[in-house]
C-alpha cells in the first residue's frame, strides 16, 4: 500500500473522453426498455392463462432502500464488490471505493456492524467474499440519529445469509485477473447451524501488484517541475470473519463477531524522471536540471476487531434492549527509502544526491461501548434512546533520517550530512454520544421520525519534537445534531419521503499524524494535527413509483471541509552542472535558481455545497430476460476556499483559491441479459460516465468505463469472465490554473482495463433465513482508520 496517505487524495478521481455512439446507445437502450414496459401496460388481455408471482427485488422502506439480491439473477458467481457496483444508487469510478448517489462516502456495515478495516483491506475483503453469501443489501442515504456516522456519509448494510435448518453449507471461489500484471485470489465460506447455535465464517486471501503511471506538472512561467514515471505496489492479503449467534432463550440472544485482515506490501517502488526548469533572468534563458526519484517501501498492516452483543426482548410488541462492547486494534508498519539521483537529459544516473529514510509506524487501540433501548407502544409509536462511549489512542513514533551527499570537484564523495528528524505523536480521544428518537405511524400512508444526537468530544495530541506551541494540541467541542424524516405512501404505486440530518466529520487518525510522505524532493504531502471537525447539513427528497422508478433530490452543505490543498511556492536551490556539481559565477559564488516546491496540505478549507438530482429505474423486462439498473442525473458543486499559510509550519505561500462552480452530468447503467430459457447463461453490460467537474484540487476531466461479462451456471458451479474498462478510458486527469499564474496538472493511469476469470462452487443445503442485525459499539471510530 505504497504511500497510503498520499494516494488517498486521488482515490475517488477518474478520467476522460467517451465515444458519442456509446452514450447514445445507453440512452436509447434505457428508453427502449421504458417504451416496452409502457406498451405492456397498455395492452388489454382478454384471458389470463397463468399468473407468476415475482418477489420485489428493490423497494423503499421508511428510512432505506432494500435490494433483495437473493431474488436477483446477478448474484450467483459474483463477488460482493461487483454486486455492490450493480446495486441501485451505488457506484464506483476507481474500483476501490463505493459512493452512494449524492453522498461523500459510503460506510460499509455487515449485519448491522460497521467494518473496521482500512480502505485497501476492505476493498480486498469485499472482492474475495462471494455474493452467494448475501441475503440483501440495504442502502441508507440519510442515516438516523441512532447511527454513528460522519459528515454526509450514507450506509451500505450487507446482510449475510443464515441457515434456516440444521446443517452446513458454503462455497469456494477462485479468481485470476490480468492487467499489467497477474493477480490471484481465493476464498472459502461456511455456514453452520445446530439447534440454537449459528455460525458463519469466511477465509480469503490473494496476491497482486497494483501498477500506476503518473504525469505530474506544476509551476508557472518562471519555474516548473515535471515528473513522469511508474509505481508498482505488490500486495499479499489474508483475512476473514467469524460470526456466532446463540439463542439463550426465547427472548434473548448473544452474538460474537470477529473480523481480521492482514496485508504485506514489500518492495513497493516509485520510479520518476524529474525535469526542473527555471528562468535565468540575467542571461534571459531557461535552465534545466534532471533528477530521478527512486523510492522503495516495505509496509505491513494488521486489522483486528471483536464485538460482543447481547439483545433481550422486553415485551410482545418488539421492545428490546441492545448492549454492545467492542475492541479494535490496528497496526501499520511502514519503512521507506527515498533516493534523489542526479541525472542527465537521457535519464542516465550520475550520482546520488539525497536519501531519506523514514519509519512510519502507527498503532490504534479503541474501546467502545453502546447501549440502545427501543420501546414500542400500541398505535405504532416507538421511542428509541441510547448512548455510546469511544476511547481511542493512536501512537505514531515517526523517525526520519535525511542524508545529503556532498562531492568534490572531481565528482568524488566528500561528505555525508545526516539530519535526524524524529517525532513521537500520541493522540488521545474521548467521545460521548447520546440520542433520542420518536417514530410514529400516523396511518397506513403516513409515518414520520424525529430525533437528535448530542456529542461531546475531547482530544489531546502531544508531540515530543515540535516547537513549544505545537507540543500539546487540545480540542473540546459539543454538538447537537437534529434529524427529521417522513414517508408518505400516496397510493400503492406512488411514495414520497423527505429527510434532514446534521452531522460532524472528525478527521481520520492518519490525517492528524504530522508526517510527510515524499514523492519527489520537491513534491510531498503533509498531514496536520490541527485539523478540526467539520459540520455537514443534508437534505433529501425522494419520489418512488411502483418500487421501480425513483427520483432523488439532494442538497448538502459542509462547513470547514477537511481536504487536501496544493500549495506551491518558489525556493532557491543551487544550479547543477551535468555532473551534479553546483555551478559558480565568475566571482566564485554558487548560482541559485528558483525551484518550485509543491506541498499537499491536509487542512480545513472553506465551505462546500453539493446539489444533485437523479432519475433512476431498477426493473426486469421481457419476462425477466433483462434486468436493468439505470441512473441519470446532474450534480452542481459550489466551492469556496482559500489558503496561503501552511498550518503545520507557518510558511507563507501564494494563495491557493477555489471559489468555482461546476455542473456535471452522470450516467450509469448496469444490465444483466439472460441468454437462455433454462437460466444458465448471462451477459452483463455495465457502463458509467461522469462529466468534468470542479473539485478541491482543480477540474477533474470527464471519465467513463464500459465493462462486459459472461457467466455460466452449471449445477453448483459458476464460471464467469469479466472484462473491465474495455475502452481503457478510466484514467484520472486533473488540471488547475490560478490567477497568480501557478498551475498544477495530474494524470494517473491505474491500468483498470483487465480481464478476470472466476470459478465458484456452492455446497451443502442452501436454504437461508434473515440474520439478526447487530450494530457494533465502535461504529463511529472504524471508518476513521482508513
Amino acid at each position: 500500500m505504497l504511500n497510503n496517505n498520499k494516494y488517498k487524495l486521488l482515490n475517488s478521481l477518474k478520467d476522460k473522453v467517451m465515444k458519442t455512439q456509446i452514450l447514445i446507445a445507453a440512452i436509447f437502450f434505457s428508453g427502449f426498455a421504458f417504451a416496452q414496459e409502457k406498451k405492456q401496460d397498455t395492452v388489454k388481455t382478454k384471458s389470463i392463462e397463468a399468473v407468476t408471482l415475482t418477489k420485489q427485488v428493490f423497494k423503499k422502506q421508511s428510512d432505506r432502500f432494500v435490494y433483495d439480491v437473493a431474488a436477483s439473477p446477478v448474484t450467483k458467481g459474483n463477488n460482493t464488490f461487483d454486486l455492490l457496483k450493480q446495486t441501485p444508487l451505488l457506484s464506483t469510478t476507481d474500483d476501490k471505493t463505493l459512493k452512494i448517489a449524492g453522498k461523500n462516502n459510503a460506510v460499509i456495515y455487515i449485519n448491522g456492524r460497521k467494518t473496521n478495516m482500512d480502505a485497501e483491506s476492505l476493498t480486498q475483503f469485499l472482492k474475495n467474499t462471494p455474493a452467494e453469501n448475501i441475503q440483501k443489501i440495504e442502502v441508507i442515504t440519510v442515516p438516523g440519529s441512532e447511527f454513528q456516522v460522519e459528515s454526509s456519509d450514507g450506509i451500505i448494510n450487507i446482510v449475510l445469509k443464515k441457515k434456516m435448518s440444521d446443517g452446513t453449507s458454503g462455497n469456494m471461489r477462485m479468481t485470476n485477473s490480468q492487467n499489467k500484471y497477474n493477480a490471484a485470489n481465493a476464498s472459502f465460506s461456511v455456514n453452520y447451524r445446530k439447534d440454537k447455535l449459528g455460525v458463519n465464517a469466511n477465509l480469503s486471501g490473494g496476491e497482486n501488484i497494483n501498477p500506476q503511471s503518473y504525469v505530474l506538472r506544476n509551476g508557472n512561467s518562471l519555474s516548473s517541475n515535471e515528473s513522469v514515471g511508474n509505481i508498482d505496489d505488490p500486495n499479499k492479503n489474508l483475512g476473514g470473519y467469524l460470526n456466532m449467534d446463540y439463542q439463550l432463550n426465547e427472548k434473548s440472544n448473544l452474538g460474537l463477531s470477529w473480523n481480521t485482515w492482514a496485508n504485506k506490501s514489500y518492495n513497493s517502488t516509485i520510479n520518476l524522471f524529474n525535469t526542473i526548469r527555471s528562468y535565468d533572468a540575467k542571461n534571459n534563458v531557461y535552465v534545466e536540471n534532471y533528477t530521478k526519484s527512486r523510492n522503495k517501501e516495505d509496509a505491513r498492516s494488521y486489522n483486528n476487531s471483536l464485538n460482543l452483543n447481547y439483545e433481550i426482548k422486553t415485551d410482545s410488541l418488539g421492545s428490546k434492549l441492545n448492549l454492545n462492547a467492542a475492541y479494535l486494534n490496528y497496526k501499520r508498519f511502514q519503512y521507506t527509502d527515498n533516493k534523489t539521483i542526479i541525472s542527465d537529459i537521457n535519464q542516465n544516473d550520475l550520482r546520488l544526491s539525497r536519501q531519506i529514510f523514514q519509519e512510519l509506524p502507527q498503532q490504534i487501540n479503541n474501546f467502545s461501548g453502546m447501549a440502545d433501548y427501543i420501546q414500542k407502544f400500541k398505535k405504532d409509536f416507538t421511542v428509541s434512546v441510547g448512548g455510546n462511549y469511544n476511547r481511542t489512542k493512536t501512537d505514531n513514533d515517526t523517525k526520519n533520517s535525511n542524508l545529503d551527499y556532498i562531492y568534490d570537484e572531481n565528482g568524488q564523495l566528500k561528505n555525508i550530512q545526516n539530519t535526524l528528524l524524529p517525532n513521537h505523536f500520541i493522540y488521545d480521544e474521548n467521545i460521548y454520544g447520546f440520542y433520542l428518537t420518536f417514530e410514529k405511524k400516523f396511518s397506513d400512508k403516513f409515518s414520520g421520525k424525529v430525533g437528535a444526537r448530542y456529542e461531546i468530544t475531547h482530544s489531546l495530541g502531544t508531540s515530543d519534537n515540535a516547537s513549544p506551541e505545537y507540543r500539546r494540541i487540545e480540542q473540546n467541542y459539543k454538538n447537537l445534531l437534529p434529524y427529521l424524516t417522513f414517508n408518505y405512501a400516496i397510493n400503492d404505486k406512488n411514495n414520497i419521503s423527505y429527510a434532514f440530518s446534521s452531522r460532524m466529520r472528525r478527521p481520520s487518525f492518519w490525517e492528524l499524524n504530522p508526517v510527510r510522505n515524499i514523492l519527489t524532493e520537491d513534491n510531498y504531502t503533509q498531514n496536520n494535527p490541527f485539523v478540526k471537525a467539520s459540520s455537514t447539513y443534508n437534505q433529501e427528497l425522494t419520489y418512488m413509483y411502483k418500487n421501480s422508478y425513483f427520483l432523488i433530490l439532494n442538497h448538502s452543505y459542509e462547513k470547514d471541509q477537511i481536504t487536501q490543498v496544493p500549495l506551491q511556492r518558489d525556493i532557491l536551490k543551487p544550479r547543477l552542472d551535468d555532473m551534479g556539481n553546483p555551478v559558480k559565477d565568475a566571482s566564485g559564488q554558487v548560482i541559485m535558481d528558483p525551484r518550485k516546491q509543491l506541498r499537499y496540505i491536509r487542512t480545513n478549507f472553506g465551505d462546500k455545497q453539493e446539489m444533485s438530482a437523479m432519475l433512476g429505474v431498477q426493473k426486469t423486462f421481457f419476462k425477466q430476460y433483462l434486468t436493468t439498473n439505470f441512473n441519470i442525473g446532474f450534480q452542481h458543486n459550489i466551492n469556496n476556499g482559500s489558503l496561503s499559510v501552511d498550518p503545520t509550519s507557518g510558511d507563507v505561500f501564494p494563495a491557493y483559491v477555489n471559489n468555482r462552480r461546476s455542473t456535471s452530468l452522470t450516467i450509469q447503467t448496469n444490465n444483466t441479459i439472460r441468454l437462455d430459457k433454462s437460466k444458465t447463461w448471462f451477459l452483463g453490460v455495465n457502463y458509467f460516465y461522469v462529466d468534468k467537474q470542479q473539485i478541491e484540487l482543480g477540474v477533474l476531466k470527464n471519465l467513463m468505463s464500459l465493462d462486459l461479462s459472461i457467466k455460466k451456471n452449471w449445477n453448483d458451479w459458476t464460471f464467469a469472465v469479466n472484462v473491465n474498462d474495455v475502452l481503457r478510458t478510466n484514467v484520472v486527469e486533473i488540471e488547475d490554473y490560478q490567477s497568480n499564474g501557478n498551475y498544477n496538472y495530474i494524470k494517473n493511469d491505474m491500468y483498470r482495463r483487465n480481464i478476470t476469470v472466476s470459478l465458484t462452487y456452492n455446497f451443502g443445503n442452501q436454504k437461508v433465513k434473515k440474520v439478526r442485525s447487530i450494530e457494533s459499539a465502535s461504529d463511529e471510530i472504524k471508518n476513521r482508520t482508513r
